[in-house]
Parts: C-alpha cells; structure tokens; sequence
C-alpha cells in the first residue's frame, strides 16, 4: 500500500532534500554538476533546496511521507524560467558554470509548446523499491493531464530510460552535450 501523497510544504524541505541528495549521488547529471565527493553532499543540496524553493509555493512539488519521495514539477511557462541567482551564492564558479551548461543543454532541447516539465524525481534510498516515485510522479502526471498537456522529463541515466518507458513515457530527442541527455515525453491521456 502506497502511503499518502500531499503537496509538499515549506516544512518539507529539509527532508526532501536530504533524501533527494542521497537519491542521486551516483547520478550522471548530480556527478556531472558535482564530482568532488567531499564537496557533493553539500553542492548537490544547495541545488535542490534552490529547486525545491522555486516550486514549493507554486504547489507543484509531490512528496510521500514528507520528502521522503519527491517530484518536483515545473508548471507550463515556468519551464524556461531562468536558474536564479540563489545559486551564484552558493556553489563555486567552476559548479556554477556546469550547472548553466547543463541547464542550457536541456533547454535548446525542449519543445516550444507547453508542457508540465518533471524536473526531479527521487526516492530516499531507505525506501527504494517501493514504487513511491512512480506514485508522486503520477501525480503530476495528472495534473499535466487535466491541463491537456504533454508532461517532460529530460534524464542522462541510461538506465532510468527503460525505467520511464515502462511507465509510458517516450524519447523525443537526445542531446550529447554536455553529456548525453534524452529528453522524454509523455502525452496526455
């Protein structure tokens, strides 16, 4: 049985970025971005919480049992929002400069169209296995399906592409640099 999915509070954040950091520390992107093991946990957290912070009010967040498990979604038109400032405090020149080169990559390879855009998924490795990412990423999904638009998701973990064919999501495109990135799309129902 799946536990309750709420929309995630500010009261959430700790947790959720606690295990988001933890979700993804052998992720190619989050390696990619932050590849200095001593630094990675405290890098990998300034740029969730950044992410977490811009979507929390927006109520676009998913989370089971508080962060635990957590989607992050960007809503139509926030998806070409710019990365803020927030980070220029926290991370060093060089991160900083991955991250933008990251971030531009992905977005030169996004559709024109609207679109509901999952931007983080991850489920604290303590309760892997569950299928509570699927449930909190479900969730957007609906919501992407109410508004009649396509959701997206871009990934550079190979093996998280059979992972989100599986669940009915498609590869659009792919991008090589600055790694190799597939953008993923699934349509409304």
């Amino acid at each position: 049985m799946t536990p309750e999915i709420t929309v995630a509070a500010p009261a959430d954040r700790g947790r959720a970025i606690d295990s988001l950091v933890a979700a993804f520390i052998n992720d190619p992107v989050l390696r990619f971005l932050f590849p200095d093991d001593a630094t990675y946990p405290r890098y990998a957290a300034a740029f969730f919480g950044h992410l977490f912070d811009k979507r929390v009010h927006k109520r676009t967040i998913w989370t089971i049992g508080h962060g635990a498990s957590v989607a992050i979604w960007a809503p139509p038109a926030a998806e070409n929002e710019p990365l803020g400032e927030s980070l220029t405090t926290q991370l060093p020149a060089a991160a900083l400069a991955r991250v933008h080169a990251y971030d531009e990559a992905v977005h030169a390879a996004l559709p024109a169209t609207p679109f509901w855009y999952l931007s983080v998924l991850g489920t604290h490795p303590d309760h892997a296995g569950r299928r509570w990412g699927h449930a909190v990423m479900r969730a957007g999904l609906r919501r992407a399906a109410a508004d009649g638009l396509p959701a997206i998701l871009e990934t550079s973990n190979p093996a998280n592409v059979e992972v989100y064919r599986c669940a009915g999501w498609e590869v659009m495109r792919a991008a090589t640099e600055p790694l190799t990135i597939w953008i993923m799309q699934q349509s409304p129902c």
